[in-house]
């Protein structure tokens, strides 16, 4: 199945303008199957702040030298983090880090210390911990992986992701990306795809605000829709605003409009409507706004979690579950939580033994 938007209409959409925008909205309503807003209750693990990427939006990297950066968390640390995930009720573990951390040596001595030779060998073992040891659902964000490591994070993992952030090569001469090798766009989508070719259940997404033009965030749902339409393995898609923080490259950088956010949402929502990938929109990177996007075809807040803030962007707390439940109903919704893993993908063709009983056992004790 593919989509019957053409990039002309996705670009007539972010053009949109007055009455348009309306007309747009109430289109999105026509498509949604119900009233159900989801999210995951969620505990965000940051397993290093080490990372060979440098973007200039980015406050979640740290220098190496840094006496305050998280080189690489011990096996304990996590556990005792996993732990106290349980006691909230969180049913994602929800693991990142930065890019190819073991290209520099103060975390390749670290994995020693800990008894790896690689990151990718001491994240299957933190995840098949968490599987062992724990009610979590291990959901692993760590930037690019060559096909042979994703199969065996697939053995692992409830579910993965990578956001697409823009298909344009362009960015990577822009400060968002010009010191980022890992942010070329051809990488990243043959990451995505490679998921797709092992049946991994993915999540991905576009950032707006990076210096993008209404072409280029046109070509990128453009892009997630085609991968979609190979694999059949994309089962959210992200649309996150860019939001500026004091200290980083960025921070100068004007925030995309609120308009923008709108008219992106609906052009994501029209281009999947046929399908039953979920929209997202992160509630902690628009508060003031975060309930607009339901009418405008989103359907789910993503994960959120009672724990822990998100790293990514630590000056953005999540909501509390009550005030997400609030803003929800408040905009004529349903908030009903999710697994990391979507139900379409539980089966046997998506997911092992391993993880189908781990999940028929979280699902049991709901």
């Amino acid at each position: 199945m593919t989509s019957n938007l053409t990039k002309e209409d996705i670009l007539q959409i972010l053009t949109a303008k007055d009455d348009e925008i309306i007309h747009y909205m109430a289109e999105t309503a026509k498509y949604r199957e119900n009233n159900l807003i989801s999210y995951s209750k969620n505990v965000f693990i940051p397993l290093t702040e080490i990372c060979r990427n440098d973007c200039g939006y980015c406050n979640f990297k740290k220098n190496p030298e840094d006496p305050h950066a998280i080189i690489l968390k011990s096996r304990q640390e996590v556990f005792e983090s996993l732990k106290e995930a349980e006691e909230y009720g969180c049913k994602e573990a929800m693991f990142a880090f930065g890019e190819d951390a073991d290209e520099e040596e103060i975390v390749r001595e670290k994995l020693a210390e800990y008894g790896y030779e690689s990151m990718t060998d001491y994240v299957v073992d933190i995840c098949q911990m968490t599987l062992d040891e724990t009610t979590l659902l291990p959901h692993t964000n760590g930037g690019n992986y060559s096909y042979d490591d994703l199969k065996r994070l697939k053995e692992v993992n409830a579910s993965m992701g990578l956001m697409l952030e823009n298909v344009s090569s362009r960015l990577m001469e822009l400060p968002a990306h010009n010191k980022s090798p890992g942010k070329n766009p051809k990488v990243r989508l043959e990451t995505i795809e490679n998921a797709g070719k092992l049946k991994i259940p993915y999540t991905t997404g576009i950032l707006i605000g990076i210096g993008e033009t209404v072409e280029e965030i046109a070509d990128s749902l453009l892009a997630i829709r085609d991968v979609y339409d190979e694999y059949g393995h994309i089962q959210e898609v992200i649309i996150q605003n860019f939001t500026p923080i004091p200290g980083i490259e960025m921070e100068n950088s004007p925030e995309p409009s609120f308009l923008d956010m709108i008219r992106t949402v609906i052009a994501g929502t029209l281009l999947f409507k046929d399908t039953d990938v979920s929209i997202q929109v992160p509630p902690n990177l628009n508060n003031d706004t975060a309930q607009i996007f339901l009418l405008c075809g989103a359907d789910d807040w993503g994960g959120v979690s009672p724990v822990s803030p998100d790293f990514i962007n630590i000056t953005s707390p999540w909501p509390g579950i009550d005030e997400l439940e609030k803003l929800t109903n408040d905009a004529g919704f349903e908030l009903t939580e999710r697994l990391c893993v979507y139900e379409k993908y539980i089966n046997e063709e998506w997911l092992n033994d391993n993880l189908l009983e781990k999940i028929a056992n979280t699902l049991e004790r709901q």
